[in-house]
């Protein structure tokens, strides 16, 4: 599977990335530096995180690696957006970052299409190599393309095989929008299902690895986190596994299994 998704602005998007929501500052430097020894290139972090600053520690010295931060909720509109964005800047000691999201919409305070136009002012000052979001709907999409004229490159959203986002991933598609999923697991609940189980065995592979291997057939970008070595290097071993389609059409099967674990992106 490939190593690498190319996002609609033309850069590469390793495909297989580390996640450090909920990974505490203090302890974001060792998990980071794991991360990249055992070969991430990508590492997903958030202002909302709070270990951005942690996560550059990990970091230092390796210029080469792929970083994706976020905008918060807190910071919504114009110019606190620019701000926000010069803070998450100064955490992670860099002059610039690879990827830029809106965290959240949240449509009720009316302010995502403002920082959507800071974050296309930051693109086009060459400080957010690019830029996206993170948990828009389609409606959300679209407001800020027509206001805007600018696609995003990502969405980054809710996405596991109990919930599979197809109408959504069929609108990406449509606007060439590149669809990179967070909780790619399901956060653990369906990794003990029999489909899954029988997979992975029939693969001699983990379950883990069976539902990243299914994200990876379907072109997602995925970013699991992990807090053990073995695990870390487990779940990027997910790009050596080979599906048949007999396999994908199983798991596809277990779409609204479980719905939606997270919150629900026009009522956060």
């Amino acid at each position: 599977m490939p190593a690498t998704l190319t996002m609609n602005d033309g850069r590469a998007i390793p495909a297989i990335g580390f996640g450090t929501y909920l990974v505490p500052d203090a302890e974001a430097p060792r998990i980071t530096r794991e991360a990249v020894d055992v070969g991430y290139t990508l590492v997903d972090t958030a202002a909302f995180y709070g270990n951005e600053r942690g996560v550059a520690e990990g970091l230092s010295g390796r210029d080469d690696i792929f970083v994706t931060t976020k905008l918060w909720r807190d910071s919504l509109g114009y110019d606190s957006a620019l701000r926000a964005f010069d803070n998450s800047l100064a955490q992670l000691g860099r002059e610039q970052v690879d990827l830029y999201l809106i965290h959240w919409p949240m449509p009720s305070l009316g302010k995502y299409i403002e920082a959507w136009r800071a974050l296309v002012r930051l693109h086009e000052e060459g400080r957010a190599k690019s830029i996206g979001v993170s948990n828009f709907t389609a409606e959300h999409l679209r407001t800020i393309v027509d206001a805007t004229g600018v696609v995003p490159a990502l969405n980054q959203v809710e996405l596991h095989p109990g919930f599979q986002q197809r109408a959504l991933r069929d609108f990406h598609a449509e606007q060439g929008i590149l669809t990179q999923s967070w909780a790619p697991l399901g956060q653990g609940t369906l990794l003990a299902h029999p489909a899954i189980v029988g997979i992975a065995e029939a693969r001699g592979c983990t379950p883990a690895q069976t539902i990243l291997a299914w994200h990876l057939h379907h072109g997602l970008a995925v970013i699991p986190k992990a807090s053990a070595r073995e695990r870390l290097a487990a779940n990027l071993a997910a790009g050596d596994v080979r599906l048949e389609a007999a396999d994908i059409a199983a798991i596809d099967a277990l779409d609204d299994l479980g719905g939606r674990l997270g919150p629900d992106p026009d009522r956060f």
